[in-house]
């Protein structure tokens, strides 16, 4: 049996939602902080903004690709936020806090 396929206790999920919402929140204030670094180097024009979907001057095309790559940066921070933190409450508690 792998480390991560012991069942979790549920004291230890209990002791982990603070750690997770916490996580959850750190991760959505950064992704937000790259996808602006990242649209600002990507998009042409005089605009650092992306896009929103009610703002009448950009394509719909353009919309739904700010959306899109925002998505992906928000999924992939948030990720490697969640498992960050999740390895380093296995490390201070010796349990891992998924499955």
């Amino acid at each position: 049996m792998s480390r991560h396929e012991q069942s979790t206790s549920t004291s230890a999920k209990v002791l982990y939602k603070p750690v997770g919402l916490a996580s959850s929140v750190l991760a959505g204030v950064v992704a937000g902080q790259v996808f602006k670094q990242v649209w600002k180097r990507a998009s042409p024009g005089e605009t650092s903004d992306p896009p929103r979907a009610l703002e009448s001057e950009y394509a719909l095309r353009e919309v739904i690709v700010a959306a899109a790559v925002q998505g992906a940066i928000f999924a992939a921070v948030k990720a490697l936020v969640d498992r960050g933190g999740a390895r380093a409450f296995e490390r201070w508690t010796g349990e891992w806090p998924g499955d």
